[in-house]
Protein backbone atom coordinates (compact mmCIF):
# COMPACT_ATOMS: atom_id res chain seq x y z
CA UNK A 1 0.00 0.00 0.00
CA UNK A 2 1.20 3.47 -1.28
CA UNK A 3 1.53 5.57 2.25
CA UNK A 4 -0.56 9.30 1.53
CA UNK A 5 1.27 12.01 0.56
CA UNK A 6 -0.97 13.93 2.08
CA UNK A 7 -0.23 13.08 6.09
CA UNK A 8 2.64 15.07 6.54
CA UNK A 9 2.50 16.83 9.75
CA UNK A 10 4.33 19.17 11.67
CA UNK A 11 7.01 17.07 13.75
CA UNK A 12 7.37 17.97 17.75
CA UNK A 13 3.87 20.28 17.48
CA UNK A 14 0.58 19.31 19.07
CA UNK A 15 -2.29 18.90 16.41
CA UNK A 16 -5.71 18.58 17.92
CA UNK A 17 -7.79 15.50 16.10
CA UNK A 18 -11.06 16.18 17.88
CA UNK A 19 -12.01 17.25 21.56
CA UNK A 20 -9.94 15.76 24.21
CA UNK A 21 -6.99 14.47 21.81
CA UNK A 22 -4.28 15.72 20.53
CA UNK A 23 -1.21 13.87 18.53
CA UNK A 24 2.49 14.79 18.72
CA UNK A 25 4.68 13.17 16.19
CA UNK A 26 8.38 12.08 17.26
CA UNK A 27 11.54 13.15 15.29
CA UNK A 28 12.39 9.62 14.21
CA UNK A 29 11.22 8.88 10.50
CA UNK A 30 12.26 6.15 9.04
CA UNK A 31 11.09 2.87 6.28
CA UNK A 32 9.94 1.61 9.53
CA UNK A 33 7.91 4.43 11.01
CA UNK A 34 7.06 6.45 8.13
CA UNK A 35 6.55 10.24 9.29
CA UNK A 36 7.47 9.10 13.35
CA UNK A 37 5.97 7.65 16.16
CA UNK A 38 2.82 9.02 17.06
CA UNK A 39 2.37 10.03 21.02
CA UNK A 40 -1.04 11.00 21.84
CA UNK A 41 -2.38 13.35 24.45
CA UNK A 42 -5.65 12.05 26.07
CA UNK A 43 -7.89 14.29 28.34
CA UNK A 44 -8.61 17.80 29.07
CA UNK A 45 -7.11 18.24 32.76
CA UNK A 46 -5.80 14.93 33.95
CA UNK A 47 -3.87 13.85 30.67
CA UNK A 48 -2.82 10.59 29.52
CA UNK A 49 0.37 9.95 27.59
CA UNK A 50 -0.16 7.01 25.07
CA UNK A 51 2.83 6.22 23.47
CA UNK A 52 5.78 8.42 24.55
CA UNK A 53 7.85 7.28 21.62
CA UNK A 54 11.97 6.68 21.06
CA UNK A 55 14.44 7.82 23.65
CA UNK A 56 14.62 11.84 22.42
CA UNK A 57 14.78 15.09 24.52
CA UNK A 58 13.08 17.27 21.94
CA UNK A 59 10.39 14.81 21.79
CA UNK A 60 10.19 14.68 25.67
CA UNK A 61 10.47 18.33 25.89
CA UNK A 62 7.64 18.77 23.10
CA UNK A 63 5.10 16.53 24.96
CA UNK A 64 5.85 18.38 28.79
CA UNK A 65 5.57 21.96 26.62
CA UNK A 66 2.08 20.53 25.61
CA UNK A 67 0.85 20.51 28.83
CA UNK A 68 -1.14 23.25 29.74
CA UNK A 69 -0.94 24.97 33.08
CA UNK A 70 -3.93 23.75 34.49
CA UNK A 71 -3.26 20.34 33.30
CA UNK A 72 -0.85 17.46 34.52
CA UNK A 73 0.13 13.84 33.08
CA UNK A 74 -1.38 11.44 35.41
CA UNK A 75 -0.92 8.50 33.11
CA UNK A 76 1.71 6.77 31.03
CA UNK A 77 0.76 4.36 28.97
CA UNK A 78 3.09 2.65 26.63
CA UNK A 79 0.95 -0.39 23.78
CA UNK A 80 3.89 -2.49 23.21
CA UNK A 81 7.66 -2.28 23.54
CA UNK A 82 9.62 -1.50 20.54
CA UNK A 83 12.21 0.79 20.70
CA UNK A 84 10.20 3.44 18.39
CA UNK A 85 7.27 3.40 21.23
CA UNK A 86 8.76 2.77 24.89
CA UNK A 87 11.91 3.89 25.43
CA UNK A 88 10.71 7.71 26.71
CA UNK A 89 8.54 6.33 28.71
CA UNK A 90 10.11 5.70 31.90
CA UNK A 91 11.67 9.14 31.44
CA UNK A 92 8.33 10.68 31.10
CA UNK A 93 6.90 9.09 34.13
CA UNK A 94 9.64 9.72 36.17
CA UNK A 95 9.72 14.21 34.79
CA UNK A 96 5.66 14.38 35.61
CA UNK A 97 5.38 11.52 38.91
CA UNK A 98 2.68 9.43 36.80
CA UNK A 99 2.87 5.49 37.19
CA UNK A 100 3.94 3.66 33.88
CA UNK A 101 1.24 1.22 32.19
CA UNK A 102 1.41 -1.62 30.15
CA UNK A 103 0.45 -5.25 29.09
CA UNK A 104 3.87 -6.06 30.49
CA UNK A 105 7.83 -6.89 29.71
CA UNK A 106 8.98 -7.33 26.64
CA UNK A 107 8.58 -10.88 26.46
CA UNK A 108 4.96 -10.95 28.08
CA UNK A 109 1.82 -12.29 25.72
CA UNK A 110 4.34 -14.49 23.71
CA UNK A 111 2.35 -17.92 22.60
CA UNK A 112 3.74 -21.15 23.57
CA UNK A 113 5.35 -21.69 19.82
CA UNK A 114 6.92 -18.01 19.84
CA UNK A 115 8.25 -18.61 23.09
CA UNK A 116 9.51 -21.99 22.04
CA UNK A 117 11.74 -20.56 19.28
CA UNK A 118 12.15 -17.45 21.73
CA UNK A 119 14.27 -19.93 24.27
CA UNK A 120 16.32 -22.09 21.22
CA UNK A 121 17.74 -19.21 20.10
CA UNK A 122 16.15 -17.75 17.73
CA UNK A 123 16.20 -13.69 17.61
CA UNK A 124 13.96 -11.27 16.72
CA UNK A 125 14.61 -9.00 13.43
CA UNK A 126 13.41 -5.87 12.33
CA UNK A 127 12.16 -3.70 14.85
CA UNK A 128 14.01 -3.26 17.98
CA UNK A 129 13.18 -4.65 21.76
CA UNK A 130 13.13 -2.31 24.31
CA UNK A 131 14.58 -5.40 26.64
CA UNK A 132 14.59 -3.43 30.12
CA UNK A 133 11.11 -2.19 30.17
CA UNK A 134 9.52 -2.10 33.04
CA UNK A 135 6.03 -0.96 33.35
CA UNK A 136 5.20 0.26 37.22
CA UNK A 137 1.31 -1.41 36.80
CA UNK A 138 0.33 -4.22 34.29
CA UNK A 139 -2.85 -3.76 32.78
CA UNK A 140 -4.86 -7.45 31.90
CA UNK A 141 -7.16 -7.77 28.86
CA UNK A 142 -10.28 -5.98 29.23
CA UNK A 143 -9.36 -4.35 32.08
CA UNK A 144 -10.45 -0.23 32.40
CA UNK A 145 -7.68 2.47 32.65
CA UNK A 146 -10.19 5.88 33.79
CA UNK A 147 -9.06 9.77 34.26
CA UNK A 148 -11.02 12.45 35.17
CA UNK A 149 -12.36 12.83 31.91
CA UNK A 150 -11.39 9.59 29.71
CA UNK A 151 -11.79 6.15 29.93
CA UNK A 152 -9.70 3.43 27.96
CA UNK A 153 -10.53 -0.43 27.87
CA UNK A 154 -7.42 -2.49 27.11
CA UNK A 155 -7.75 -4.68 24.14
CA UNK A 156 -4.88 -7.21 24.19
CA UNK A 157 -3.97 -7.47 20.64
CA UNK A 158 -0.65 -9.81 20.19
CA UNK A 159 0.56 -10.98 17.04
CA UNK A 160 3.33 -7.44 16.13
CA UNK A 161 4.50 -8.25 19.50
CA UNK A 162 3.45 -10.50 22.07
CA UNK A 163 2.48 -7.46 24.82
CA UNK A 164 0.62 -5.28 22.41
CA UNK A 165 -2.33 -3.43 23.60
CA UNK A 166 -5.17 -1.67 21.30
CA UNK A 167 -7.36 0.85 24.12
CA UNK A 168 -10.74 1.78 23.01
CA UNK A 169 -11.99 5.08 23.57
CA UNK A 170 -15.28 4.84 23.10
CA UNK A 171 -15.84 3.63 19.52
CA UNK A 172 -12.63 5.00 18.82
CA UNK A 173 -9.46 2.88 19.33
CA UNK A 174 -5.61 3.24 19.05
CA UNK A 175 -4.40 0.59 17.45
CA UNK A 176 -0.58 1.04 17.39
CA UNK A 177 1.40 -0.98 15.43
CA UNK A 178 -1.20 -3.98 14.73
CA UNK A 179 -3.41 -1.60 12.62
CA UNK A 180 -2.17 0.95 10.59
CA UNK A 181 -2.84 3.51 7.53
CA UNK A 182 0.29 3.57 5.19
CA UNK A 183 1.62 -0.45 5.74
CA UNK A 184 0.89 -3.66 7.20
CA UNK A 185 2.34 -4.29 10.38
CA UNK A 186 6.03 -6.25 11.01
CA UNK A 187 5.34 -9.58 12.22
CA UNK A 188 8.81 -10.89 13.47
CA UNK A 189 9.15 -14.15 15.21
CA UNK A 190 9.51 -14.76 18.05
CA UNK A 191 8.21 -11.55 18.66
CA UNK A 192 6.04 -11.91 16.53
CA UNK A 193 2.96 -14.05 15.71
CA UNK A 194 0.60 -14.58 12.32
CA UNK A 195 -1.74 -16.54 13.89
CA UNK A 196 -2.19 -14.47 16.74
CA UNK A 197 -2.07 -11.68 14.58
CA UNK A 198 -5.37 -12.83 12.61
CA UNK A 199 -6.84 -13.32 15.79
CA UNK A 200 -6.52 -10.40 16.50
CA UNK A 201 -7.98 -8.56 13.25
CA UNK A 202 -10.40 -10.81 13.98
CA UNK A 203 -11.28 -9.73 17.39
CA UNK A 204 -11.00 -6.07 16.30
CA UNK A 205 -13.60 -6.69 13.07
CA UNK A 206 -16.11 -7.90 15.80
CA UNK A 207 -16.69 -4.26 17.10
CA UNK A 208 -18.02 -1.23 15.16
CA UNK A 209 -15.65 1.44 15.20
CA UNK A 210 -16.00 5.00 14.30
CA UNK A 211 -12.30 5.72 14.06
CA UNK A 212 -8.33 4.14 14.21
CA UNK A 213 -5.68 6.38 15.60
CA UNK A 214 -2.54 4.39 14.88
CA UNK A 215 0.88 4.28 16.31
CA UNK A 216 2.03 5.92 12.65
CA UNK A 217 0.66 7.90 10.19
CA UNK A 218 -2.82 9.29 9.49
CA UNK A 219 -6.02 8.60 11.52
CA UNK A 220 -8.18 5.80 9.44
CA UNK A 221 -11.73 7.10 9.09
CA UNK A 222 -13.07 3.44 7.60
CA UNK A 223 -11.57 1.02 10.10
CA UNK A 224 -13.52 -2.23 8.98
CA UNK A 225 -12.31 -1.29 5.05
CA UNK A 226 -8.59 -1.28 6.70
CA UNK A 227 -9.27 -4.60 8.77
CA UNK A 228 -10.06 -6.29 5.66
CA UNK A 229 -7.45 -5.32 3.77
CA UNK A 230 -4.78 -6.13 6.34
CA UNK A 231 -6.87 -9.61 6.77
CA UNK A 232 -7.23 -10.08 2.65
CA UNK A 233 -3.27 -9.03 2.35
CA UNK A 234 -2.53 -11.62 4.30
CA UNK A 235 -4.30 -14.20 2.70
CA UNK A 236 -2.82 -13.27 -0.49
CA UNK A 237 0.75 -13.52 0.47
CA UNK A 238 -0.16 -17.04 2.14
CA UNK A 239 -1.14 -18.43 -1.35
CA UNK A 240 1.60 -17.02 -2.84
CA UNK A 241 3.74 -18.60 -0.44
CA UNK A 242 1.96 -22.03 -0.75
CA UNK A 243 2.34 -21.49 -4.46
CA UNK A 244 6.17 -20.99 -4.60
CA UNK A 245 6.36 -24.06 -2.66
CA UNK A 246 4.91 -26.25 -5.39
CA UNK A 247 8.24 -25.99 -7.11
CA UNK A 248 9.93 -27.73 -3.75
CA UNK A 249 11.55 -26.83 -0.22
CA UNK A 250 13.03 -23.82 0.10
CA UNK A 251 14.09 -21.17 2.83
CA UNK A 252 11.71 -18.11 4.10
CA UNK A 253 14.71 -15.84 2.81
CA UNK A 254 14.47 -17.50 -1.07
CA UNK A 255 10.63 -16.67 -0.78
CA UNK A 256 10.84 -13.12 0.51
CA UNK A 257 13.03 -12.46 -2.65
CA UNK A 258 10.80 -14.25 -4.86
CA UNK A 259 7.92 -13.02 -4.01
CA UNK A 260 8.69 -9.49 -2.31
CA UNK A 261 10.05 -8.47 -5.91
CA UNK A 262 8.98 -4.40 -5.65
CA UNK A 263 10.37 -4.62 -2.21
CA UNK A 264 13.53 -2.14 -1.31
CA UNK A 265 16.98 -4.14 -0.72
CA UNK A 266 17.30 -2.24 2.49
CA UNK A 267 13.50 -4.03 3.66
CA UNK A 268 13.95 -7.37 2.39
CA UNK A 269 15.49 -8.64 5.90
CA UNK A 270 11.53 -7.63 7.48
CA UNK A 271 10.15 -9.31 4.49
CA UNK A 272 12.23 -12.32 5.22
CA UNK A 273 10.97 -12.30 8.61
CA UNK A 274 7.21 -11.30 7.36
CA UNK A 275 7.83 -14.64 5.20
CA UNK A 276 8.90 -16.62 8.25
CA UNK A 277 6.11 -15.83 10.35
CA UNK A 278 3.72 -16.97 7.60
CA UNK A 279 5.53 -20.45 7.11
CA UNK A 280 5.30 -20.70 11.32
CA UNK A 281 1.39 -20.32 10.36
CA UNK A 282 1.53 -22.61 8.07
CA UNK A 283 3.11 -25.50 9.81
CA UNK A 284 0.47 -25.22 12.93
CA UNK A 285 -2.55 -25.76 10.34
CA UNK A 286 -0.36 -28.75 9.13
CA UNK A 287 0.45 -27.09 5.33
CA UNK A 288 3.99 -27.54 5.55
CA UNK A 289 6.76 -28.46 8.08
CA UNK A 290 9.71 -27.57 8.12
CA UNK A 291 12.75 -30.10 7.08
CA UNK A 292 14.74 -30.11 10.26
CA UNK A 293 14.05 -28.55 13.46
CA UNK A 294 13.25 -25.00 12.96
CA UNK A 295 15.16 -22.71 12.89
CA UNK A 296 15.58 -19.51 10.78
CA UNK A 297 17.48 -20.48 7.62
CA UNK A 298 15.45 -23.82 7.66
CA UNK A 299 13.70 -24.99 4.51
CA UNK A 300 10.00 -25.76 4.44
CA UNK A 301 7.98 -27.94 2.29
CA UNK A 302 4.67 -28.81 1.15
CA UNK A 303 2.99 -31.48 3.40
CA UNK A 304 0.46 -32.05 0.31
CA UNK A 305 2.06 -30.95 -2.74
CA UNK A 306 -0.26 -31.01 -5.65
Amino acid sequence: MTPPDDFDPPVGTPETLEPGLRRIVAPNPSPMTYRGTNTYLLGTRALAVIDPGPQNDAHLSAILAAVGPDQHISHVIVTHTHVDHSPLAGSLARACGAPLLSFGDATAGRSEVMQELAQSGMMGGGEGIDIHFTPDLTVADGELIEGDSWQLEALHTPGHIGNHLCLAWGDACFTADHVMGWASSLVSPPDGDLTDFMSSCARLSARDWRVFYPGHGAQIDKPSDRLEWLVTHRLRREAEIISALKSGPTTAQTLAQAIYTQTPTALLGAATRNVLAHLIDLTGKSIVTPTETLHEDVEFRLIQPD
